[in-house]
């Protein structure tokens, strides 16, 4: 194999393809900039380089993880810690695009830092000279009059650094043609884009495999970027669809897509050095958009007041449940790689229930990452679990089930509850979100907050996340009727970029006027008290002791439950008889209606004395009349 799109050949240290390929077609070369996670293959390369090897065999398609090298570069602690902010991300490349802002892009960089420990210590000018002298190192070592075709995937903090790379290469082939996708822009807001950046020459709204093969073609039997027909889904510099709205153009099928194409990725990771070297998370999906933000039979759209997430997306898709498997089988397989996560929005709950046994059949010991809707039932999460799910992001945002409305989750309070403490029971990590500051929440809301919160310190606390309204957003969309008396882009956008700039595009993240002031002093109790969720969670987990801190253990007629404190010896309950049987019954959440019925041999009365009661010493939870046991079940093992 001789690399030939390659000025030299130690730059196999970036990619390397066939010289039959590149000696007779142009090549297209996909790129993602920093700063996705280093430790993921960019799922959207690896998709868009299956699908277009597919149906172009003779070209070279070619997958530059860029960001996986300049991490390996900076030392992948520091670019984790880079990766995990978006104002940091973005003020890096920001200073090599606007070196003449430097002050102010400095000052946003470290304004945001300060709660990081090891950021706020990062000298900033380092750090950027570092980053474009292995940026330039990158750009030196591509032939890039071999392309025909450069396209970026621009995500959440890929912005200023896509920006720096496509500007550089228009300096070097000034005629190459650059088409950019991803989730950054959508709609309208793409045309916006080109007018604002004139490197860019075309940009894909939506799903890039058809509109960006239909690109291709034109490009590879035309040869000519100039003036392009209408392509749906194809925003473009010359085109001739200027005067017609922007639209999607997607696959109907999922299962005609092939598996995605990780090979480049894996490929660079080799040139490294021993000690930079590391066992990498796949990527897959099984679904594109949300079910739960397509219109529904009335035609109308619900989805969460706060997302933005589905702006690409026209519906939502699935693939076949055993294209999902034996896509995650010839993955896992292929790259000798058992981690995986899936990037799906949401995960479909009908296939689900089939995909997650069918994963355990293959006799592979996997390690699974999901996004899923709090009201999942516990026998879908067995089932995951059994299938390899150990971590999980449920879509909980609050504690409060009037806040909860606001935000259109479509699940209680009461509902969140109940999946962490299933979580904690079959021993998933959940890794979910607690909404503070989201505008239109009042002292009620609070107040309901503060309460569940006495009955979730039990389980694994929820991360604490101040709310950014986002472009195209329900709240964004339908500001007034969220108290929002004025949207625009976030103020650090204002110091990243140019004054022209700033003012001539929508950008991802906005900014708004309107009850800020008095919504950060109306969650100060929330934030004091997740703090101490936190400290208390930590130190009764710490040591040998990995045990519920609320559980309890089963005498056949009896229950002895448990409760570990801090300082102290553990609570211990005794609950005998038909009252043990009522606790048992409602592990899951049952109506107090439902209760009464089940258990007709006790007054009601009776019934709700020992409930109250049970609630009184923060053993069950209730909610408009439901009840749920907090208690997990200790295993035989753990007895």
């Amino acid at each position: 194999m001789k690399p030939s799109i390659l000025k030299q050949p130690k730059c196999g240290t970036i990619f390397l393809m066939h010289s039959s390929q590149a000696d007779n077609f142009k090549t297209i070369l996909l790129v993602s900039t920093p700063w996705p996670f280093y430790s993921r293959p960019s799922i959207q390369l690896g998709a868009l380089k299956a699908y277009l090897k597919s149906e172009f065999p003779e070209l070279g398609i070619m997958a530059l993880h860029l960001y996986l090298k300049v991490a390996e570069s900076i030392g992948y602690r520091q670019y984790h810690e880079i990766s995990e902010s978006t104002w940091p991300a973005e003020s890096i490349y920001a200073a090599l695009l606007f070196p003449e802002r430097i002050n102010e892009i400095k000052k946003v960089f470290y304004r945001e830092a300060r709660g990081n420990a090891l950021l706020k210590k990062v000298d900033f000018s380092a750090l950027t000279g570092r980053v474009k002298e292995v940026s330039e190192e990158i750009i030196s070592r591509v032939d890039w009059g071999k392309c025909g075709l450069v396209g970026f995937s621009i995500c959440l903090c890929q912005l200023s650094s896509s920006l720096y790379f496509i500007r550089r290469i228009k300096e070097i082939i000034p005629d190459l043609p650059i088409v950019v996708g991803g989730s950054m822009f959508a709609g309208e807001n793409t045309r916006d884009l080109l007018k604002t950046f004139s490197e860019i020459d075309f940009v894909v709204n939506g799903e890039g495999e058809l509109p960006l093969s239909e690109l291709v073609c034109h490009l590879k039997n035309s040869g000519n970027p100039g003036e392009i027909p209408p392509i749906p889904g194809v925003v473009a510099r010359n085109g001739s669809n200027a005067d017609h709205a922007v639209s999607f153009h997607q696959m109907r099928d999922l299962s005609k897509l092939p598996p995605p194409d990780y090979d480049d990725y894996f490929y660079l990771m080799k040139t490294f050095s021993r000690e930079k070297i590391f066992f990498p998370t796949l990527s897959t999906e099984s679904s594109r958009g949300c079910w739960w933000n397509s219109p529904k039979k009335s035609g109308k759209r619900t989805g969460c007041a706060f997302c933005n997430l589905n702006l690409q997306w026209d519906g939502y898709r699935t693939k076949t449940v055993s294209q999902v498997v034996s896509e995650i089988d010839l993955l896992t397989s292929k790259y000798k790689i058992l981690s995986v996560v899936f990037t799906d929005n949401l995960l479909p709950i009908r296939e689900s229930a089939e995909i997650f046994p069918m994963l355990d059949k293959l006799g592979k010991d996997l390690r699974l990452f999901a996004e899923i809707r709090a009201d999942t039932p516990v026998s879908i999460l067995k089932a995951m679990r059994i299938g390899g799910v150990c971590e999980v992001q449920i879509g909980i945002e609050a504690l409060s089930s009037r806040l909860l409305k606001k935000l259109n989750k479509g699940t209680t309070a009461i509902c969140n509850l109940e999946i962490m403490k299933n979580c904690e029971e079959l021993g998933i990590l959940n890794v979910s979100n607690l909404i503070f500051c989201f505008p239109g929440s009042d002292t009620a809301d609070v107040e309901e907050t503060l309460h569940t919160l006495e009955f979730a310190t039990f389980y694994r606390p929820l991360r604490a996340v101040y709310f950014w309204l986002g472009l195209g957003s329900p709240v964004w969309q339908n500001r007034k009727s969220s108290g929002l008396t004025a949207v625009f882009n976030h103020p650090n956008y204002e110091a990243l970029f140019p004054p022209d700039i700033f003012r001539s595009i929508l950008f991802m993240i906005q900014s708004y006027r309107g009850d800020r002031e008095y919504q950060n002093k109306l969650w100060r109790p929330v934030k004091k008290k997740v703090k101490a969720w936190n400290r208390l969670y930590n130190e009764l987990n710490s040591g040998f002791s990995s045990s519920p801190i609320l559980s309890f253990r089963d005498g056949r007629d009896f229950l002895i439950v448990r409760q570990k404190r801090i300082g102290g010896d553990p609570l211990t309950h005794r609950i005998v008889g038909i009252y043990r049987d009522i606790y048992l019954f409602c592990c899951k959440q049952r109506s107090l209606k439902r209760i009464i019925a089940t258990f007709p041999q006790l007054k009601e009365d009776k019934i709700i004395k020992f409930l109250k009661a049970m609630v009184d010493k923060r053993l069950i939870f209730e909610e408009n009349d439901r009840y749920l046991s907090l208690a997990i079940r200790l295993k035989s093992k753990e007895k």
